[in-house]
């Protein structure tokens, strides 16, 4: 199928492993991809198998960087259509009160500046080629704080508050912007976390991507501003 012939997207944290199933799943429809993520090994590591695509390491962090690389991802590919804002992280923490601030940095930073950094770079291209889609990622853990997960909770929060936002900015523009509310994702890293657990309930990495795949595609025209869940059997 190539119901995606044509179009570009850009797909941060690209070389994790629901960023490798996002490319794959964009690619399987006929997309060009732009891989972005810290290292470049990694980044050319996911390459394989989907068809035309490029590598561009950045610091998603880095506002300036982020302005760099997209405008470099236009010149390579001659547009872009789709942004899929996939990179962020998690970790526990101690209480809140003796919570340092470089763990409420740190996820506040994968979480929500990565999301804030690309859709500011991207949204201007989107706009001057007269519209696009953009899908963050943010996560069931944004709906309701947990203990020794604040900062999580609150950066994860964030995105559906800026998705929402974007959404009703760009409204009459063409651009689409929703996000999806993942819950535990089955990953190698999850599963050596939690190995007693009933991993079968866990939210599949390719399912997880049709549900992107479906957001940047024709059928979801009439979506926009939404938090999507998807929790598995959980």
């Amino acid at each position: 199928m190539s119901e995606l012939k044509g179009k570009v997207a850009i797909v941060t944290g690209a070389a994790g492993n629901l960023g490798r199933a996002v490319c794959q799943a964009l690619a399987s429809q006929g997309a060009s991809i732009a891989l972005l993520g810290l290292h470049a090994e990694g980044l050319e590591a996911a390459r394989p198998g989907l068809g035309e695509s490029a590598a561009f390491a950045v610091d998603l962090t880095d506002p300036q960087a982020m302005e760099r690389t997209v405008t470099a991802v236009r010149e390579r590919f001659g547009g872009i259509d789709i942004l899929a804002n996939i990179a962020g992280g998690f970790t526990m923490g101690p209480p809140l009160h003796q919570t340092p601030d470089q763990d409420w940095d740190r996820m506040m930073d994968l979480n929500a500046r990565t999301v804030f950094n690309a859709c500011r770079a991207v949204i201007p291209h989107l706009l001057a080629a007269g519209g696009g889609r953009i899908v963050n990622v943010a996560a069931r853990a944004a709906l309701k704080g947990q203990g020794h997960m604040a900062p999580y909770c609150a950066s994860k929060a964030v995105v559906i508050r800026l998705t929402e936002s974007l959404a009703e900015e760009h409204r009459d523009d063409g651009i689409n912007v929703n996000c999806v509310l993942p819950g535990t994702l089955d990953t190698p890293e999850n599963r050596a976390a939690m190995p007693d657990a009933d991993h079968g309930r866990w939210v599949g990495t390719d399912a997880l991507a049709d549900v992107i795949l479906f957001l940047v595609s024709a059928a979801s025209r009439a979506i926009s501003g939404a938090a999507i869940p998807v929790y598995g059997r959980s």
